[in-house]
């Protein structure tokens, strides 16, 4: 048993003496006895004792209760009375003081000890409790964010300084109100009132959370988004008596997302700028290089007309300024094309049923004679048993012509190209596959750019071919159209674009 020291105020010097015997074969110390209120007073600031044992009924101007009273003005002392006496008016006096014992004259040492020991356990616990609960109080009243804490029947017992900023209620104000009226929410878009988040906790046990869009409705009208959660208070024994409800004004946190948003749009809109500025600068130096360069050289041949040539000169002038003007055709009839698919989220379609196994032989057709003077080979093949294909036969001419014709283009002499058709059913919707494929290899690091506009593969003299670097670009937006898909892959010395066609479907209007 550790030291504990016991004061006795008792009047009554005999009383007083035995007592103070009795205590210390019990083996707590004895430091003083007072026999007046005042002395009881002094004495309990002197030595501050563990415990005082008070008579109530005490000679002079101030009796035991009023001493209490003093005396738990300035510490924090457990006080048990004994007193002869237990009339209605003295046990209410007593009550106020909240005494940790209250004995009848006479008792048995065994009860007197009982209650000193239960005394002082009761004190100790209760010690503990308010430092624990100082404690959490001034943590909760240090953070950043709201709390709200309330009892089983949403009765506010809590707030911080926080909570009480932001509703614009103070803890005594709030204090036994009911917490949808001190958290008072809406819907931030239609200012429909919300659920108290409380009531949902008490209801259903378990963590809940505010919407993203809500707005607290502070005392005096001001309007705040919050974001939030609640959660239960419970016992020991797993049942709720209450819920916390912690919450945060999320004004700043919406303005530096709002922020950040516009910064991110100014980024994008930087790099739109800088992306149709790069694309202008393509577009100018294609002008001052590809639409300059025929004129230039039609403007060469007019002036050798000019100086009278031979009939054959002449005609060879003429056959090149033809040539030429072919060539500037192509070029402005490709960017008029790549325009209008640019700037049309789609074009009007004419869906056709397509029997491959005719159809294609008359596209290809027109390059036999050219493959055959370069002395390449092109082969067609087809399985017999393909079904119709529904779909844009002007585009899916104008997409196989822009590959054939850079397959021949760019396939060394001797070289092949090969068109193949299959079709795979088991895919959901079957798909028709078309693949052009020529020996020839695109370096790997150009492969990601192949169908970027103006792009053309560098540092490969073999590449440089001319043309406006536009027709796969081209391509791939009709693909787009027909609502298919097109990839490319080039390995061992072969380059195969891969074009996957669906049959079209037009909803109805």
């Amino acid at each position: 048993m550790r030291n504990i020291n016991i004061l006795i105020v008792e009047d009554e010097a005999i009383v007083a003496k035995d007592l103070a015997n009795r205590l210390k074969r019990f083996g707590y110390t004895v430091p003083a006895i007072a026999s007046s209120g005042q002395e009881a007073i002094n004495k309990s600031l002197e030595i501050r004792p563990d415990l005082v044992l008070m008579d109530i009924r005490l000679k002079g101007e101030m009796d035991g209760v009023e001493a209490a009273q003093e005396i738990h003005k300035y510490l924090d002392i457990p006080i048990i009375y004994l007193t002869a006496y237990a009339d209605d008016n003295t046990l209410e006096r007593a009550k106020i003081t909240e005494p940790f014992g209250y004995l009848l004259k006479p008792f048995k040492e065994r009860e007197l000890q009982t209650n000193i020991e239960i005394a002082l356990t009761k004190h100790k616990l209760e010690k503990q409790l308010k430092a624990n609960q100082k404690w959490l109080t001034t943590l909760l009243k240090s953070i950043s964010d709201g709390v709200i804490a309330s009892d089983v029947k949403e009765t506010v017992t809590f707030m911080n300084n926080v909570a009480e900023k932001l509703t614009g209620w103070k803890q005594e104000e709030a204090f036994g109100r009911n917490s949808s009226e001190i958290f008072n929410i809406a819907d931030a878009e239609t200012r429909k009132p919300l659920e108290n988040p409380i009531k949902k906790v008490i209801e259903n046990g378990a963590i809940v959370g505010l919407p993203i869009e809500t707005i607290l409705i502070a005392k005096n009208g001001a309007e705040i988004p919050i974001d939030d959660s609640a959660a239960p208070i419970k016992d020991d024994k797993d049942n709720i008596t209450g819920a916390v409800l912690i919450f945060r004004d999320i004004t700043e946190h919406k303005k530096a997302i709002e922020a950040r948003q516009k910064q991110i749009e100014q980024e994008q809109l930087v790099a739109q700028l800088e992306e149709l500025n790069q694309i202008k600068n393509e577009f100018l130096n294609l002008v001052s290089h590809e639409l300059r360069s025929p004129l230039s050289n039609m403007k060469v041949m007019i002036q050798m007309l000019q100086l009278s040539p031979t009939p054959e000169e002449a005609q060879r002038y003429l056959e090149l300024m033809e040539s030429e003007c072919d060539r500037e055709m192509d070029l402005i009839n490709d960017l008029l094309d790549l325009q209008r698919l640019q700037t049309s989220s789609f074009i009007l379609l004419a869906p056709d049923a397509l029997l491959l196994q005719q159809w294609l032989p008359w596209v290809i057709e027109p390059f036999q004679a050219r493959v055959q003077e370069h002395q390449q080979t092109l082969q067609l093949h087809l399985p017999s048993n393909l079904p119709t294909l529904f779909s844009d036969s002007t585009c899916l001419e104008r997409i196989l012509v822009e590959l054939l014709n850079n397959a021949c283009k760019y396939t060394p002499a001797g070289g092949e190209i090969l068109l193949t058709v299959s079709h795979n059913s088991s895919e959901t919707p079957p798909a028709t596959i078309i693949t052009v494929s020529n020996s020839v290899e695109i370096p790997t690091a150009a492969l990601p750019r192949i169908f970027d506009k103006f792009y053309r593969v560098p540092n490969a003299d073999f590449w440089n071919q001319g043309g406006t670097g536009l027709g796969l670009t081209i391509v791939q937006k009709l693909v787009q159209q027909l609502q298919g898909s097109i990839q490319v892959e080039s390995t061992n010395g072969w380059t195969r674009f891969t074009l996957k066609l669906t049959d079209l479907v037009f909803t109805s209007l």
